[in-house]
């Protein structure tokens, strides 16, 4: 049996342990994300927890169809605000991010369809309202009940080492259509994407699988 004092001993050493097995599934496997809005339904319900893979390759391999989690490219986002007023639940806080089940607020993210990759000419809309990729008319069956595919038109080829991105409930998406004025022209660099959202983990009534669903084929 062992003493007390041996495990007194143990205990910083376990808990130093955990925070870097935090550490390291937060840098290089899985982040958990919150979702604040209601631009993903209904694929994401607002106050959903999400689980994102981090596999370092992710970022640079994005398929059409998946919804991916990427730091704002642009200022797409207000300024963050502070954690909380509350000093001692501001301190939790900042230790929940630090161990990778919150996300910094100082690297402010989203979530979003993407839509087309490299190479992908992205045109709104045919006589019928459905978007074009590539020059193929496309149904999608993620879009909100009652949304068209886009009541804004647009016609983009999207470069090397970006993607568009645009929400699953096009009425209240402020998606890649509306920044086509900024640096990326409305894109989304790789560089910024966090990875793709695999799951709802929470709460539990909305677990799912977050599949890819590719309308181009």
């Amino acid at each position: 049996m062992r003493r007390k004092g041996s495990l007194l001993r143990e205990f910083p050493v376990l808990v130093v342990v955990a925070l870097v097995v935090s550490l390291f599934i937060k840098s290089f496997l899985v982040q958990f994300f919150y979702i604040p809005s209601g631009s993903m339904e209904n694929t994401l319900q607002i106050q959903d927890r999400v689980a994102v893979n981090r596999v370092p390759f992710t970022s640079h391999n994005i398929s059409r169809g998946d919804v991916v989690v990427f730091r704002d490219p642009a200022k797409w986002l207000p300024e963050a605000s502070d954690y909380s007023s509350n000093k001692y639940i501001a301190k939790i806080k900042v230790g929940l991010v630090a161990v990778g089940v919150l996300p910094n607020p100082a690297k402010q993210y989203l979530v979003k369809r993407t839509i087309g990759v490299a190479g992908d000419h992205i045109v709104c809309c045919t006589k019928g309202g459905k978007l074009t990729v590539n020059d193929k008319p496309i149904t999608e069956p993620y879009i909100f009940s009652g949304n068209v595919p886009s009541d804004m038109k647009f016609d983009v080829t999207v470069p090397k080492g970006k993607i568009w991105v645009m929400g699953d409930h096009r009425g209240a998406s402020a998606d890649s259509r509306y920044h086509q004025d900024d640096v990326n022209k409305g894109m989304v660099p790789l560089s910024r994407v966090t990875g793709r959202v695999l799951a709802v983990i929470w709460p539990l009534k909305n677990f799912t699988y977050i599949p890819q669903i590719d309308v181009v084929k």
